[in-house]
């Protein structure tokens, strides 16, 4: 299949093309998975939420009426998947890691998600500041850690957050604010509690 632009292949998507899907969601599947792994804090889950994202995605695609960009629309669902994902932690998930779709022949299509060495730019460096810091983000409430996780770990803006979420600018904003304050106090409490963090801090500031 020749490469195509997106809206390309969103249309031969919505019409059932699996290997236009495929192509398509080969744009998105790096960034996803980083995500996720923010989110879930450990690789097996973010890849599990990854691919049953993406099976979301493909079986919701005709319903992608361009009201907001096809990624922005991909992390809506992403990300409410993955509250999915929490309320459902504790039982085993729906969609596996070799799942894959059918098309009109009969034919079993398969998504790929990344592996431990796909993108490793993007993966999460899991230095001992990396892992002591996301420990307290994943033990933030919910909302906090995924409006952290997106606007500074993932650098997405204001505007795209606030329709990922489906809320307003001012409460992307005030929650983002909050989100910081509560990390800032759980990050000044361990530093009182354990020195040896204060020391990998001010290594890190030295760098």
């Amino acid at each position: 299949m020749s490469k195509k632009n997106s809206e390309d292949l969103i249309i031969l998507s919505k019409s059932g093309d699996v290997e236009a899907f495929e192509e398509l969601m080969s744009q998105h599947l790096s960034r996803m998975y980083n995500v996720s792994l923010r989110l879930t804090g450990n690789p097996h889950d973010a890849w599990d939420l990854t691919q049953e994202a993406s099976i979301k995605v493909y079986r919701s695609i005709v319903g992608f009426r361009g009201g907001c960009s096809f990624s922005t629309w991909v992390y809506h669902i992403l990300i409410n998947t993955f509250k999915d994902f929490k309320r459902k932690e504790n039982r085993r998930n729906t969609y596996y890691l070799d799942g894959g779709f059918v098309n009109g022949s009969g034919e079993e299509n398969t998504i790929e998600v990344p592996d431990s060495n796909y993108d490793p730019a993007g993966i999460y460096e899991y230095t001992e500041i990396g892992q002591f810091l996301q420990k307290l983000i994943n033990e933030m409430k919910e909302d906090y850690r995924v409006i952290i996780i997106l606007r500074d770990q993932r650098g997405f803006s204001y505007e795209e957050i606030a329709k990922i979420l489906h809320i307003s600018l001012g409460t992307v904003k005030s929650r983002l604010n909050r989100a910081r304050s509560h990390l800032r106090k759980k990050l000044f409490e361990e530093q009182e509690q354990y020195p040896e963090i204060q020391r990998l801090l001010d290594k890190r500031k030295g760098k």
